[in-house]
């Protein structure tokens, strides 16, 4: 590995390191994981870079690489670095990131800034990817070789901890541009009200119980969904406990089909033209039987999600709303994603009121016109090619 590239392998090192950080106003951080064999990320790689010493740059500054792989190397200093709130932590769509810090030791970053969240805010469109962020804000392209590198393997070869340095040393020019667009537009709450979704713990605790809502079904029958459920709670319980992924125990389409045909012996079992090998067989065999023995007999039949029904006129008023949310996030300059999605135009549409599109800053871009337009108190006029808002009331 390059010699001008440092990597911190001991928790003294770290120590000093995230003591340098707790004097800057911020610290951008990012992190190289696996999880194609795993149910729980496996932590790689750390990155972090402080400021520059003087105005927006994308170069200069301490940046440094942690291996977690390290014997010996205790994250505790970077925990308390993260409960250190006169620092600002930095990352670019932050979500995986945290989650594995979480699971790790029950500890968000605060105060936390998303790049991802803050560019859809800022204009730059929805989800737009770190490199875009590079190209347009620090103005430098990104090498994409090591991308899709084993990050567990060591040593490190150069190009790969080039590659992970950078993922941090640009960032700091990204967001101390975004941070200033911000400020001037007045939406730092905006930002702030995001990134509490990403620091709630609900964000990321799986439960066995609620597994099953995440199945896509077509049959609303409360029998097939309490099969549905038995199987989906197994599935998550044998996969946290055995940390493998859940597409290694069956795949939803398996889960459905077993759900539809019930196999209650191994015989039946053995009919699946979905299940894998492996789990026709030995414990994960049983666990299925037993899920559909008792998602057959249980008396506890949930209740199909609710659907949209089929009211007069909410196809045409989800239409509308489309219109709307476009003319809105345009004139805003907010992507509009991040205010409502397609499920929630649709679910407004038919009546549905307990939506984040209608409180908070989303409520004063665009939620509180989605209820006059709802309601019939306002009508939408294309003029020049512009979407206007027409308020009825007034006429």
């Amino acid at each position: 590995m390059s010699q001008d590239i440092r990597t911190i392998t001991t928790t003294d090192e770290l120590a000093a390191f995230c003591a340098l950080a707790k004097e800057q106003p911020y610290v951008t951080l990012d992190t190289e994981f696996l999880r194609e064999r795993t149910y729980y990320s496996k932590l790689c790689l750390i990155q972090m870079a402080l400021p520059p010493a003087s105005g927006p740059k994308s170069e200069g500054g301490p940046a440094v690489l942690i291996d977690p792989l390290a014997d010996g190397l205790s994250l505790e200093p970077l925990y308390d670095l993260f409960r250190h709130t006169a620092t600002v932590k930095v990352f670019h769509a932050a979500r995986q990131d945290l989650e594995i810090f979480f699971h790790d030791a029950g500890v968000f970053p605060d105060p936390l800034f998303d790049t991802q969240i803050a560019a859809m805010v800022a204009g730059f469109g929805e989800q737009v990817g770190y490199e875009t962020l590079v190209r347009r804000i620090a103005r430098h392209n990104l090498d994409k070789s090591s991308r899709f590198t084993d990050w567990s393997r060591r040593p490190l070869s150069d190009v790969q901890a080039a590659y992970a340095l950078a993922d941090v040393t640009h960032l700091r020019a990204i967001y101390e541009y975004l941070a200033a667009q911000l400020a001037k537009t007045g939406r730092e709450a905006w930002v702030a009200e995001e990134a509490g979704v990403l620091v709630d713990p609900e964000t990321y605790i799986s439960r066995p119980d609620e597994a099953w809502e995440r199945v896509r079904t077509r049959s609303g029958s409360p029998r097939f969904l309490a099969v549905v459920r038995e199987l989906a709670k197994f599935r998550e319980t044998y996969a946290q406990t055995r940390d493998v992924p859940r597409s290694r125990v069956y795949k939803d389409d398996a889960l459905i089909e077993l759900a539809s045909t019930k196999p209650l012996t191994d015989e039946d079992l053995g009919r699946s033209r979905l299940l894998l090998r492996e789990a026709r067989r030995g414990e994960i065999a049983q666990g299925i039987l037993a899920a559909v023995k008792a998602g057959v007999e249980t008396t506890d039949l949930p209740k199909p999600p609710v659907e949209v029904e089929g009211k007069p006129g909410n196809a045409a008023l989800s239409e509308l709303l489309r219109v709307l949310l476009k003319a809105k996030a345009d004139a805003a300059g907010v992507a509009p994603r991040l205010i409502a999605s397609s499920a929630d135009l649709d679910a407004l549409a038919s009546g549905a009121r307990d939506l984040p599109a209608l409180s908070g800053w989303r409520a004063e871009v665009f939620g509180q016109d989605a209820i006059r337009l709802a309601q019939g108190r306002i009508a939408l006029s294309a003029a020049g090619g512009a979407i206007r808002v027409v308020a009825l009331e007034d006429k």
